[in-house]
């Protein structure tokens, strides 16, 4: 018995992990650091590139970045009802 309950603990100890794990990827706070770090990197190679308007020209892969972070949940929401949709009829058809 004693097997068995320090199994469920350690399932229930990675299963707070996994949570927290998903709550920092998809916090305001992980996208603002992202953001702001490549913003400065951009600005930084810019500005040693002798680039003219590098302030404004390192918005560019931040502005990319914060885009994908904003559409990719819708975009996976609709494959993955598109993929367990098809996976539904798939195992409906019988083979003879």
């Amino acid at each position: 018995m004693r097997e068995l309950e320090d199994r469920i603990r350690a399932i229930e100890e990675r299963n707070d992990r996994v949570g927290s794990d998903k709550a920092w990827e998809v916090s305001w706070l992980r996208r603002g650091l992202i953001a702001g770090m490549t913003y400065v990197c951009g600005v930084i190679l810019l500005i040693i590139l002798g680039h003219e308007g590098a302030l404004k020209h390192a918005l560019v892969p931040v502005m990319g970045y914060l885009l994908s972070t904003f559409s990719l949940p819708t975009i996976k929401k609709l494959w993955l009802e598109k993929y367990f949709s098809q996976k539904k009829s798939v195992k409906n058809v019988t083979i003879h």
